[in-house]
């Protein structure tokens, strides 16, 4: 039997989409910094639903449609379980002490002027180390956070700093799973990519540093040495603080850099801060079990407690009380439905070849190497607004303009880095995005707050465009000649 299905039309593609946006205005206006919290969710699902009915109108199957949303949905399983761990691993920290720590030492180190900065630069060394963004927020980040807090620093400035450069780490870290995927995409090597890469990256972040210097020295909001010896004096009272209780962080660090995949890694990480709880904070476990609990009953149930809902001090000091509560698995349940509803839209959209057709129309478009360039680099971050996932947003254009790149006689590098330039460093711009609703709910701070100051991850999508209209190190494909074979053009491409 032969299946009669229409190709979707330039319409049916752009008609979701346009719903998508008029609905997310309409969450931000309505309910604010809360859109995350509910709005979005039915804005997505309810745009799933229009894409479904498009697809069954051009024939496609419902069995086929939902075959899709499960496979979608299962390419996020393991960033849910992170998500889940992640949860665990903020709330033993807060209870062993380990984030206080953090903020403690953090608060005496880092200089008030020279706060922003510092955060960024680092971000960006543990995730080169790492190659994880992810876990560099959730465990650098969230301490900086801390500190932000107590040095009364700006937390959107502040989430911005280490977003920038936990995402610069992460693009040019060979141990990170994008800056693998890029490549095997586009059909290049590791290294070759990397290399290509930082024409782009490395300027991005330099003139991210110049702005967060200038920030930092210009910023009024500092706290007196007054207000900080209180709040270091509060940590004292209410943890036992020591250079030790950075060890979870430690081993955490050092699991990813043997490249330990996140959710084990992250999963260790919470188990040494549930053990260091018990070694060293006995006071604080006692303080929360219930009474009549003997010391081993008290010890495992407020453990086990954290690990599920976090910690919620109650201390009488307003600024520690929301300083140091938090974490628990419960705290990222809506951030999983947000990414579930997301990847429903997003796979429902691939699925009835919504996607496809608006890169199809694209590619008519793109006349020029500069052209097909920025248009690839559009294309995906477009695709992490529509499909709400770095990797879709790297895979799907790296897929539909791979063969235009070989047509037109470009090296595949020049894909793989466009790919990551509009791809892997503007997912956490966007709020619905795996990457943005993590970075929500490990930060506290939404993405409509923090992504104006991203610097980096806006100037790395914009320059690697310059560079593209330049003809700046775009470079062709392995020419042959008749005597020595095989060898790569290194002159430029005529980008007109």
């Amino acid at each position: 039997m032969i299946e009669n299905k229409q190709k979707p039309t330039l319409l049916d593609a752009l008609f979701p989409i346009a719903i998508l946006v008029c609905l997310l205005v309409l969450a931000v206006y309505f309910f604010g910094d809360d859109s995350s919290s509910g709005p979005n969710q039915i804005a997505l699902m309810l745009c799933a639903g229009v894409a479904c009915l498009i697809g069954l109108k051009n024939g496609n199957k419902r069995h086929e449609i939902e075959a899709g949303i499960t496979k979608g949905i299962s390419l996020t399983l393991g960033a849910i379980l992170i998500l889940l761990a992640v949860g665990s691993l903020i709330g033993t920290w807060l209870l062993a002490g380990t984030v206080p720590t953090m903020i403690y030492f953090g608060l005496q180190i880092l200089a008030p002027e020279y706060f922003y900065v510092s955060c960024c630069v680092l971000c960006a060394l543990v995730a080169l180390c790492i190659g994880s963004s992810w876990t560099v927020a959730a465990t650098i980040g969230v301490a900086l956070m801390g500190v932000s807090s107590g040095l009364d620093a700006s937390g959107p400035m502040t989430a911005g700093a280490i977003i920038s450069g936990a995402y610069f780490g992460d693009k040019l870290s060979p141990l990170s799973d994008t800056t693998n995927l890029a490549p095997a995409i586009a059909g290049t090597e590791l290294f070759i990519h990397i290399k290509n890469m930082l024409w782009s990256t490395v300027p991005s972040f330099a003139i991210t540093l110049i702005i967060f210097f200038f920030l930092g020295l210009n910023s009024a909001a500092q706290s007196s040495n007054t207000q900080i010896d209180q709040l270091l004096l509060s940590l004292e009272s209410e943890f036992f603080i020591a250079w030790y209780l950075l060890l979870p962080l430690v081993i955490t660090l050092f699991l990813a850099v043997k490249k330990m995949p996140a959710f084990p890694a992250i999963g260790i990480g919470a188990i040494a801060g549930a053990v260091w709880a018990v070694l060293f904070q006995q006071d604080l476990i006692i303080s929360y079990a219930n009474d009549g609990l003997t010391t081993v009953e008290a010890n495992i149930m407020v453990v086990w407690q954290v690990m599920y809902s976090g910690v919620s001090l109650d201390t009488g000091n307003k600024v520690i009380d929301d300083l140091l509560s938090g974490g628990g698995m419960g705290s990222m349940l809506n951030t999983i439905w947000l990414i579930i509803s997301a990847m429903t839209f997003g796979s429902i959209m691939e699925t009835v070849g919504l996607l496809k057709r608006v890169v199809e129309s694209l590619i008519g478009v793109t006349n020029s190497v500069g052209s097909l360039i920025s248009t690839t680099i559009i294309t995906a971050f477009g695709t992490n607004c529509v499909a709400a996932d770095q990797y879709i947003a790297i895979v799907m254009p790296g897929r539909m303009f791979k063969d235009e790149y070989k047509r037109r006689e470009l090296a595949p590098e020049n894909l793989s880095r466009a790919l990551e330039d509009g791809g892997t460093v503007t997912s956490p711009l966007i709020p619905w995005n795996t990457c943005g609703a993590y970075m929500q709910s490990v930060l506290l701070i939404n993405p409509l707050e923090y992504a104006v100051f991203c610097f980096f991850n806006w100037l790395s999508p914009i320059i690697g465009i310059i560079c593209a209209f330049a003809g700046f190190k775009v470079k062709a494909l392995l020419v042959k000649k008749p005597n020595d074979g095989a060898v790569l053009s290194d002159s430029l491409v005529n980008t007109n």
